[in-house]
């Protein structure tokens, strides 16, 4: 019986442990652009219009989960400036993805934006 308790115990702080690093470590934008890339074809040519339960939403919906601290959720913003810096032509696109998705990142995707 104390074996159990023991091993249990060991258990949660296992999964309290993972959690805790899990908050800590910065989004990479590589993760960010994989998520990003699901809307390829909206952000390169103007279409289809991604919709809630689309690939391309479910990849927002998930940025949107990464963004679950301060920190994530600045270095999602980085990232995703950094995107619409590189694909100039197609920011207008890049930008207006959380909102088809139904989704608030928490900050407004513009060349201006500080992500601080």
């Amino acid at each position: 019986m104390e074996g159990q308790k023991l091993v249990a115990a060991s258990f949660i702080l296992m999964m309290i442990t993972m959690r805790v690093a899990q908050a800590t470590i910065a989004i990479d934008c590589t993760t960010v652009t994989s998520l990003i890339s699901a809307c390829s074809s909206f952000v390169t040519y103007g279409a289809p219009d991604p919709f809630p339960g689309t690939p391309c939403c479910q990849a927002m919906a998930s940025l949107n989960n990464l963004s679950d601290t301060v920190e994530n959720r600045q270095s999602v913003c980085r990232c995703i400036m950094g995107l619409i810096t590189s694909y100039n032509p197609n920011a207008t696109a890049i930008a207006t993805l959380p909102g088809f998705c139904g989704v608030s990142l928490g900050f407004t995707i513009d060349p201006n934006t500080d992500c601080n």
